[in-house]
C-alpha cells in the first residue's frame, strides 16, 4: 500500500485575489481500487467497508471509490432491474458502509448507479465521518454509451473537510476543463474523480487530464479506478494523486486492489499558488471586458 506523505515545501503568501485561502493543516486521504462483483451490491458493500476500515487504519480522514464501484460499471445489467442494481440514498443495503465510517470517524465518497424517480443518475454519494448520508453528486457529462440509460446531472458539488475545499468529479467530467475550473473558482482546493478507464487510450486520457487539470487550477487531483474487468471494459487501475503543480505524487499498480494513502499539503498549496499564480491572474483577466479577436485569411 503506497503511503505518501507530500515534502513540505518553502511557504509563502497566497495572492488575497486567490479564489479562497489555503487550509491550515494537512488532509490525509486514501484513493482506492479493487475488483467489483458484477451487480452484487451486498458483496460490494462489504469490501467497500473493508476498505473504509482498512484507510482509516492508515490514518485517512477520507476515502474515495471508483465510478459505480457499488454494481461494477455493467450498464446493460442495471438497466434489467434498476430496483435490484441501483441504489437509493438510504438504501438499507448501504448500511455497512455507514457503519465503517461512523466506527472509524472516516468519511467517504462512494460510486453508484441511483435511481431518481423514473430516471438513473451515475453518482457519488457522500457519507460523513458520523455515517450519515450527507449528498449526492451526480455525473455532469455523460459518455455516449452511458446517455441511452442514464440523465446527466445539473450542478457541481464542493463539499468542506477539516478546512479543506474538495470538488467532486465522476470520470468524463475530468477530460472537460471547465469542471474542475468551475470547482476551483468555487475554492476548491482539490479534485477527487471515481472513474473507469481502460487499458490503452483510457489510461493515456487519464494520465493528460489529471495532471492538466491539477496545473491549469493549480489543485490536487485524485483519481479511483477500477481494476479486472467490469461492463465490458479491461480497466487500467493507477488510482493516484497529483500535486497542485501537475507532478504525480503516488499511484497504484494497474491491476491489484490497493489503497494509495496520500497527505494533502497546505504548505505545497500555498507554494504552488504564489509560484504559479493563474488562479488569481485569471480573476484579475474577468475583471476587463474581452478582447477583439483578430482575424486573417493567408493567401
Amino acid at each position: 500500500m503506497p503511503d505518501t506523505t507530500t515534502p513540505t515545501a518553502p511557504t509563502a503568501p497566497i495572492s488575497p485575489d486567490a479564489p479562497a485561502g489555503c487550509p491550515e493543516r494537512p488532509l490525509r486521504i486514501a484513493t482506492v481500487q479493487t475488483q467489483a462483483v458484477p451487480g452484487d451490491i451486498p458483496a460490494n458493500v462489504a469490501q467497500a467497508a473493508e476498505l473504509i476500515r482498512e484507510a482509516a487504519r492508515a490514518g485517512a480522514r477520507l476515502v474515495l471509490f471508483a465510478e459505480k464501484i457499488l454494481s461494477g460499471y455493467e450498464p446493460e445489467l442495471i438497466r434489467t432491474d434498476p430496483v435490484k442494481y441501483a441504489v437509493q440514498p438510504g438504501d438499507p443495503r448501504l448500511a455497512p458502509i455507514a457503519e465503517a465510517c461512523r466506527e472509524t470517524g472516516t468519511a467517504a465518497i462512494v460510486g453508484a448507479a441511483v435511481r431518481d424517480g423514473a430516471d438513473l443518475r451515475v453518482s457519488a454519494l457522500v457519507l460523513g465521518p458520523d455515517g450519515g448520508f450527507v449528498t449526492r453528486y451526480d455525473k455532469q457529462h455523460l459518455f455516449k454509451s452511458e446517455r441511452e440509460h442514464y440523465r446527466p446531472g445539473t450542478a457541481g458539488c464542493t463539499l468542506e473537510l477539516d478546512g479543506w475545499r474538495l470538488g467532486l468529479g465522476v470520470c468524463y467530467d475530468s477530460g472537460f476543463p471547465e469542471h474542475a475550473r468551475a470547482a476551483a473558482l468555487d475554492g476548491c482546493h482539490a479534485y477527487l474523480v471515481g472513474a473507469l478507464f481502460s487499458m490503452g487510450h483510457g489510461h493515456h486520457e487519464s494520465r493528460t487530464w489529471f495532471p492538466a487539470r491539477a496545473l491549469d487550477n493549480t489543485l490536487y487531483t485524485v483519481l479511483a479506478n477500477h481494476i479486472g474487468h467490469t461492463g465490458g471494459w479491461h480497466t487500467c487501475g493507477g488510482s493516484a494523486v497529483w500535486g497542485p503543480d501537475g507532478r504525480l505524487i503516488a499511484e497504484a499498480s494497474e491491476d491489484r486492489r490497493e489503497l494509495v494513502v496520500v497527505d494533502l499539503d497546505p504548505a505545497v498549496l500555498r507554494h504552488t499558488r504564489a509560484t504559479e499564480p493563474l488562479l488569481a491572474d485569471l480573476a484579475r483577466a474577468a475583471a476587463h471586458p474581452p478582447t477583439p479577436r483578430a482575424h486573417f485569411t493567408l493567401a
